[in-house]
């Protein structure tokens, strides 16, 4: 090989590393403020409308001032719970209480609990989607999802999904994405006749939990348990990228701002994928959170991202019941993160 080309191919490899470098999105904690209390905890939501953000903890939501972290009030006797949805024009918000399998309906100037709503076995994630005044709930034990009307709090209907759900999402004609954590597939049903359209293979995907759609582009990003975000298309269900993120992810957001991917990783680290364009998906860098620090909420007011952990004891001896024992959190380190630029 001459010289000449030896040359312009470092050329060419120090432009694609300083492409890259500028490209760092320089992501960093902005705030971080203990919240205290005791148990464990799930889903993080926001909304960017009230100004409020809500933290599934223990058998209560709390609720919080988005921008400056100041305690609002306590969504109480939400047993298990798992995800708070908000219809922000009703202020209405609806909390998935997975060991009663309902929802609770409460206000969200006062808190109060407003009413109950029978859902499927154990649910969990969950949305509130404003084009259909529709909320979406999915039942992680249940293999399916309770659809209500916001409006009248009440279920509309239920859709059986063939597999335990984790998280959802909506595009803006109203279809509805679903991972499906034990068959490792993507499902898809229209929010209005609430039939179900198709089922999409998760490629090498493994156990996907947290799911984001970028509806501009068409395009999902599913987050696995085996280290991977899976990129597809919304449309036909091709996989458009694979791409490393870390260990124990549980959570992903698309801050369509900046055309990013977002995934919470239990370990401790935030993964950050960059889109750009919808068939160049790239990883940018890895932030570094707290360990547990493993489902994440983003605010599309600030494309601020919130996440939540606690400080942990030892873990209880593993047992033939219990192999791979949790280590217990300790009281009142209950911690909420806001990280952004």
């Amino acid at each position: 090989m001459s010289k000449l080309k030896i040359g312009v191919k470092i050329l060419f490899l120090l432009s694609f590393v300083s492409a890259l470098n500028a490209q760092k999105t320089e992501i960093q904690l902005i705030k971080k403020t203990v919240v205290g209390g005791e148990g464990g905890w799930d889903y993080v939501a926001v909304s960017s409308e009230l100004r409020q953000l809500y933290l599934a903890h223990g058998n209560q939501v709390e609720v919080l001032n988005a921008d400056t972290h100041e305690k609002l009030g306590i969504v109480s006797n939400t047993k298990g719970v798992h995800g708070v949805a908000v219809a922000a024009k009703l202020e209405r918000g609806f909390a998935s209480n997975g060991k009663t399998n309902t929802v609770s309906v409460f206000d969200t100037k006062t808190f109060k609990v407003l009413s109950e709503i029978p859902a499927g076995k154990n649910p969990d994630a969950l949305f509130f989607d404003e084009l259909s005044g529709r909320v979406f709930v999915f039942n992680n034990k249940g293999g399916s999802a309770t659809v209500i009307d916001a409006a009248s709090a009440s279920v509309v209907g239920t859709v059986e999904l063939g597999g335990d759900p984790e998280a959802g999402a909506i595009d803006e004609n109203g279809i509805v994405f679903v991972n499906l954590e034990d068959k490792n597939e993507i499902v898809s049903f229209d929010g209005r006749t609430l039939k179900i359209k198709n089922r999409w293979r998760l490629e090498g995907g493994e156990e996907p939990s947290g799911l984001a759609l970028d509806t501009k582009n068409h395009r999902l990003f599913s987050v696995c348990r085996n280290k991977l975000m899976l990129v597809l298309d919304a449309q036909s269900g091709k996989t458009i990228a694979k791409l490393p993120i870390g260990e124990r992810v549980d959570g992903v957001v698309f801050d369509a701002a900046n055309q990013l991917a977002i995934s919470s990783n239990g370990e401790g680290t935030m993964t950050v994928v960059k889109e750009i364009s919808p068939t160049d998906f790239r990883v940018l860098e890895t932030v570094r959170t707290a360990p547990g620090a493993r489902t994440i909420g983003i605010d599309n007011k600030t494309s601020h991202v919130f996440l939540v952990s606690a400080q942990f004891g030892d873990a209880p001896a593993a047992t033939a019941q219990n192999p791979k024992p949790r280590r217990s959190t300790l009281s009142n380190t209950f911690t909420v993160m806001e990280y952004g630029k």
